[in-house]
């Protein structure tokens, strides 16, 4: 399961999308995700999600790794799914049982929600996997400059986000081993009760912890001895350019947010 997870990963390639300026991928995430926000019937799902297809085909990413990174959060889809299922009200019940009852309503929600969340993991996926954790900083640094006038730490935000995206793979894969070797000791995860499975999982917390600040100390050291001063005064050895495949992506994706909206407005299923 761990090794499922593909948030924070890079997956290297020279596709046009791999090659586009990081600030276009954040921004045409973003608008990604305020069409999925925004959207109000499963036209405009479908739209997105035939549109997060292409950008999977023309970034070479396939299919399969992308469904294989969807299972660790099947367990919170299925939960949202059963809880808009049972607690929705409408007058068009199917079932019931006691105080719950399933109806039309219910299940066009539980629908909505779980495609909805699938398709934001989907769009973070696809920006983490198509940009290093070195052009994500160097975006979102050059994305949060205008809040400098305001006192807004840009570059150490921006440096902080990227740590975090970079070293969960990192955490994965040591918690991978932290869990082998624990089971090798005669650690049992998954038999019993949910308090017995609870204090199973104390060996393996206190090392992942314990080797999570001593990577922390590590980074932060090796930080220090290359004299690390934060943003100010410091060059690119690749200074960030918009080309004209960034502004035709930015302007494809702003026609996507147009047409949800359009649906949205003409109430189209």
């Amino acid at each position: 399961m761990l090794n499922n997870i593909s948030i924070g990963q890079y997956f290297p390639g020279d596709s046009i999308i791999h090659k586009l300026d990081p600030r276009t991928k954040i921004l045409f995430t973003l608008m990604f995700i305020v069409s999925i926000f925004i959207s109000k019937g499963f036209l405009c799902f479908f739209l997105i999600a035939a549109f997060a297809y292409l950008c999977m085909r023309i970034s070479k990413i396939s299919l399969k790794f992308i469904v294989r990174g969807l299972k660790p959060i099947l367990f919170i889809v299925a939960f949202t799914f059963l809880l808009n299922l049972f607690l929705s009200s409408g007058d068009d019940v199917i079932v019931k049982w006691g105080v719950l009852s399933i109806t039309f309503t219910g299940i066009r929600n539980a629908l909505f929600m779980a495609v909805r969340l699938i398709l934001l993991v989907t769009c973070t996926q696809l920006l983490t996997l198509t940009t290093s954790p070195i052009q994500l900083t160097d975006g979102l640094e050059r994305l949060f400059t205008p809040f400098k006038k305001i006192g807004f730490p840009a570059h150490e935000l921006a440096m902080m986000m990227s740590i975090a995206l970079r070293f969960i793979p990192t955490l994965i894969e040591e918690t991978d081993k932290i869990t082998k070797a624990q089971k090798a000791r005669g650690a049992d995860f998954e038999s019993g009760g949910v308090i017995k499975r609870v204090k199973a999982m104390i060996p393996l917390l206190v090392p992942l912890f314990v080797g999570a600040f001593r990577r922390a100390d590590e980074l932060a050291m090796a930080m220090e001895a290359r004299c690390y001063r934060g943003g100010t005064g410091r060059t690119k050895m690749r200074p960030l350019t918009y080309r004209k495949a960034d502004y035709c992506a930015f302007g494809i994706s702003f026609m996507l947010l147009l047409v949800v909206i359009a649906l949205n407005i003409l109430n189209v299923f």
